[in-house]
């Protein structure tokens, strides 16, 4: 059963709206390619940056489909391609959201096999199962007919709209806006004067929830803080 919101919160009206926007994603093979784990960590050297979001904060939307496994490529190939537990392991717990910056990111990804390829010097000419070749995406907005202008009918499209809108601005928005937030964060903290609201959305993890269990907790947050500003006015 629906929850009955505080009118004085959910229909304050925002600023400006938010729209909401779905996305399509045309994948493309760039020309790093890894046979064995020296040669990842040097294409890892290398790649641009939007290979490294494309196989860490990119493919989160393939792995909300599976509750286990690895959370990100590299993490996977090490695993069952090179059959490297350790390293998988390393690389798997490398959590995207402590990162303000690709190049950061990056430097940890490095890190990681640096080390694993000092401890394990056999390891780095072993030719894997199969070759990494490392990817991008370019990104195609597609826009929704959902339009918010106060909280009640963000809440309302929220329930609405496709789980690739809620990827789009929930994960992928974190590349256009240097790693540190997302587009509902951001337009509740600006338009809605909801800051602490958007701080709570960006504590969500990512790795642990399905698309679908994002957008749950998403509006139970929206929910329970509209709720307390009702019981606050009163």
């Amino acid at each position: 059963m629906a929850t009955v919101l505080a009118p004085s919160m959910v229909e304050r009206w925002a600023r400006a709206p938010f729209y909401f926007s779905s996305a399509a994603h045309l994948l493309r093979i760039g020309r790093e390619r890894a046979t064995n784990l020296s040669e990842l960590l040097e294409a890892l050297r290398t790649c641009p940056n939007d290979s490294i979001f494309q196989h860490t904060f990119q493919t989160l939307q393939e792995h909300h489909f599976i509750r286990e496994g690895f959370s990100n490529d590299f993490a996977h190939w090490a695993f069952a391609a090179c059959n490297e537990v350790g390293l998988a392991e390393r690389l798997a717990a490398i959590d995207v959201r402590e990162f303000t910056s690709i190049p950061d990111l990056r430097g940890r990804l490095v890190a990681i096999v640096e080390e694993y390829l000092k401890r394990n010097p056999r390891a780095r000419e072993r030719a894997a199962l199969e070759e990494f070749y490392f990817c991008a995406s370019d990104t195609v907005v597609i826009p929704t007919p959902f339009v918010a202008r106060n909280l009640r009918e963000f809440i309302d499209s929220l329930r609405k709209v496709s789980i690739h809108s809620i990827h789009y601005h929930f994960i992928e928005a974190r590349l256009r806006l240097k790693l540190n937030s997302n587009d509902f964060s951001l337009w509740l903290e600006e338009e809605m004067d909801l800051g602490s609201v958007g701080q709570r959305l960006n504590r969500i993890d990512i790795y642990t929830l399905t698309l679908h269990d994002i957008r749950e907790l998403i509006l139970r947050i929206l929910e329970r803080a509209a709720q307390s500003a009702g019981r606050s006015a009163h």
